[in-house]
């Protein structure tokens, strides 16, 4: 069960969300699963632009998140983030939290080991030679803005600001991702696997890789028939183990990974060979795809 726990100063903007019966009609309904707007305008009886002004209402109180899934089209799709909050009545005394955020460009990695098919892209064109794992090291692919191989793995190292005689509280990236078939396929698994410092937080399966249509941000000169956009994936680390998109992936907790002893924070994202759905990866950075970003991360810790 997703819980989202407020002190009496946090649920303020919460209940303001919460005090109207078509809000809260709307998170009953994504309990069983997500759904565009227009189900949610049909499923509440009320114009599309009421329910559309729900929704946003919803997502700037972080009760709901919204992802562009392919469809007819592109849709934007609403999923409920928690399944319970709790509200702290008593105050406590207070806990100084800070937060630090990084971003990288995709062809900011500082090694990779991959197989082809495989290929590296800037805004203006292909990076030396196609399905050479040679190109992955020309000092070009600092320019990247999308990345593909079949299997193996792409490693990249956000440096460490946690301050010293802090406690980490939660670490979590997003990057848009989806796999990688011969020019593009709607129906084609990939299983992603994760490693932050080498601890291998959990896998995602994607369900396909997406084209057909051109991403919001791909450039003109690469035809729809190949790879165009992906999905934004969010992973999260904390005390209680390891999330993507809220949802439990395994027990790996916040202090296993020991941050504060190491001198950079490695994120590693791959293909095993031993997948069950070996069907390789696409990372879209800020020019390619439907997300205008690379690869954010934050770490939260608290002065303890």
């Amino acid at each position: 069960m997703r819980t989202l726990q407020l002190t009496l100063h946090e649920a303020i903007e919460i209940t303001k969300a919460l005090s109207n019966e078509h809000r809260m009609e709307i998170l009953n309904q994504l309990t069983g699963g997500p759904k565009n707007v227009n189900d949610l305008s049909e499923l509440l009886a009320i114009p599309f632009s009421t329910a559309a002004a729900h929704i946003k209402k919803l997502e700037e109180t972080d009760l709901i998140k919204t992802e562009i899934v392919p469809g007819r089209g592109n849709q934007k799709v609403s999923s409920k983030r928690y399944d319970r909050i709790i509200i702290d009545l008593e105050e406590k005394e207070p806990i100084m939290e800070d937060e630090i955020t990084f971003e990288l460009n995709i062809g900011e990695y500082v090694h990779c080991q991959v197989e082809p098919t495989c290929g590296l892209l800037s805004e203006k064109g292909i990076i030396h030679i196609l399905d050479d794992p040679r190109s992955f090291f020309e000092p070009e692919r600092k320019n990247a803005q999308l990345i593909w191989f079949r299997s193996g793995h792409i490693e990249y190292h956000f440096p460490n600001r946690i301050p010293y005689g802090t406690e980490v509280e939660e670490l979590s990236f997003s990057v848009e991702l989806c796999s990688e078939a011969p020019y593009h396929n709607l129906d084609w698994p990939s299983d992603i696997t994760c490693l932050i410092n080498d601890h291998e937080i959990g896998d995602w399966t994607s369900p396909g890789d997406f084209g057909g249509e051109r991403g919001f941000l791909t450039p003109s000169w690469w035809e729809t028939h190949n790879t165009q956009y992906g999905l934004l994936k969010y992973w999260n680390i904390n005390k209680e183990g390891s999330f993507i998109d809220g949802m439990k992936i395994s027990s790996v907790t916040i202090d296993e990974l020991q941050l504060q002893d190491h001198p950079y924070i490695s994120l590693k994202l791959g293909i095993k060979k031993e997948a069950n759905n070996l069907g390789g990866i696409n990372i879209f950075g800020t020019k390619f795809g439907n997300y205008e970003q690379g690869l954010i991360m934050k770490v939260k810790y608290a002065h303890v």
